[in-house]
């Protein structure tokens, strides 16, 4: 009981992290600097254009495009919640995080992660609605519903993180500090603290089930539904026209959930920090920064609101 007491106590003492980044020479933290800070500033410009695309047009006005704004602004902010840090410490600033900071950092990335998601699979049950149910579309994906698929989301994603951050609050860490990644990860935490992990580690792959493999279930039987629906249509045109509606929500589906399944559906969160730091920069900054040029190349709607906009 003594031991544990003043193990406790020790874990206390550690009230500052510091987050080890990507180790290497001068030469190449610039280099890292200067590709992370040019992606993070074209990322940020084209998700407020696509904001600001829709608020401008009015034909894009529909719910489709309603969630893409969502998604626009979430994508903003869930890079703005890691890659400041990250540069910083590229410039050779202050490598140290405070536990509190530390927390707010790891529970707005994962927040904004899972609302993520689920505007996924939301904006998967709106293309399915479009496609398969064109006569009833407009009555049932209506302004209210689609404010509330879209409040639920964010709702559901600020509000589930609440569980694994809390019991990382009542971890102790006796030291090493180092986190071995560019920002607060859960499993940099776990591979930390001294005491019994095995409640977070519980908590973390639950809710990784829960939330990715929930939200992939219900895009993937959308999109089952509307590859089939396209099918039985007899003209090749009729096919081209109702799978371009799609086309560029299932690209962005794609990469966000091939990198991320790997990241957190595991069963034990100590293995590959590595690996698992160099899968986060693809959905930490490069999914933000394809996701405003897959919209805009391959959706014809957003080409002609540019073309009317630019002229």
């Amino acid at each position: 009981m003594g031991n544990t007491n003043e193990r406790s106590q020790n874990g206390t003492k550690v009230m500052e992290f510091i987050l080890l980044g990507f180790p290497g020479s001068q030469y190449l933290q610039m280099s890292i600097f200067m590709l992370f800070l040019i992606m993070y500033v074209m990322s940020l410009l084209g998700n407020v254009a696509i904001i600001i695309l829709v608020i401008a047009n009015r034909r894009l006005h529909t719910p489709m495009y309603f969630f893409l704004c969502n998604l626009s602004f979430l994508e903003i902010w869930y890079t703005t919640a890691s890659i400041p840090k990250t540069l910083a410490i590229f410039l050779g600033r202050s490598r140290s995080i405070s536990f509190t900071g530390c927390i707010l950092q790891m529970y707005f990335v994962f927040a904004f992660g899972c609302t993520e998601y689920f505007l996924l699979s939301v904006m998967a049950y709106d293309r399915y609605l479009a496609i398969c149910d064109p006569l009833h579309y407009s009555t049932i994906m209506d302004n209210e519903l689609s404010r509330k698929l879209a409040a639920g989301s964010w709702l559901c994603g600020f509000l589930i993180i609440f569980i694994p951050a809390f019991l990382i609050t009542r971890l102790s860490f006796c030291g090493p500090s180092v986190i071995n990644h560019f920002y607060c990860n859960i499993d940099s935490w776990i591979v930390l603290s001294c005491t019994n992990t095995h409640d977070i580690e519980m908590a973390a792959f639950v809710i990784s089930i829960i939330v990715i493999l929930g939200s992939c279930l219900i895009t993937f039987l959308s999109y089952i539904c509307i590859i089939t629906t396209i099918l039985r249509i007899p003209s090749v045109q009729g096919q081209q026209k109702a799978f371009s509606t799609c086309s560029s929500h299932l690209a962005v589906v794609l990469i966000w959930y091939g990198s991320t399944i790997f990241l957190f559906v595991k069963p034990s969160k100590r293995t590959s920090l590595e690996m698992t730091k160099i899968v986060n920069i693809l959905n930490t900054i490069v999914t933000p920064l394809l996701n405003p040029f897959i919209y805009t190349l391959r959706n014809k709607e957003v080409k002609d609101a540019i073309r009317s906009s630019l002229h």
